[in-house]
């Protein structure tokens, strides 16, 4: 066996050993049915927010958002936000607000002082959309005002409203 040659049985033992050491990595590394990543299956329906330009990161909108994906969670609607970039005036939040409007958002929600604004300007022409706005808001038969006197309060009313809305839409 010194001699540069290995004999058959030494092979076989090698051989063998090397199946069952393969065998048992691939058994070790085979990933687990229950372990696999499912995509989550959203509803058609959607609420939309409106924000300033500094987003959902904006300290007046971070609850408003929060509350719309704990709804989005709770109810499998799809959530999305549109900031209003540029001037913040009325004028150029309705344009944004116009973009959501006719861009399938089943209830729209209007966070900021141009959002809101752009809002009581033209939630009549939107009579078939639904409004939330948080802040100050005025009277109109398709706006829901929330006002409410701390964050958590306001999170936890935008979800009760967004959910409503979302199943609503969804047909539940």
């Amino acid at each position: 066996m010194f001699g540069g040659r290995v004999s058959r049985k030494t092979w076989l033992i090698s051989g063998t050993a090397t199946a069952i050491a393969a065998a048992a990595l691939v058994w070790l590394l085979w990933p687990d049915d229950h372990d696999e990543p499912r995509a989550r299956q959203y509803t058609a329906a959607t609420a939309c927010l409106l924000t300033p330009a500094a987003g959902v990161a904006d300290h007046d909108t971070a609850p408003v958002w929060n509350g719309m994906q704990q709804a989005s969670l709770a109810t499998h609607g799809k959530v999305r936000y549109l900031a209003v970039n540029g001037d913040q005036t009325l004028a150029n939040a309705a344009t944004y607000l116009a973009t959501l409007a006719i861009g399938g958002c089943d209830v729209i929600l209007a966070a900021g002082s141009a959002p809101a604004a752009a809002v009581d300007a033209n939630a009549a022409t939107y009579p078939e959309t639904r409004f939330v706005v948080v802040g100050t808001a005025q009277r109109h038969p398709n706006v829901t005002r929330v006002s409410e006197p701390d964050t958590a309060t306001t999170t936890t009313t935008v979800r009760t409203l967004v959910t409503n809305a979302l199943n609503a839409a969804a047909g539940g």
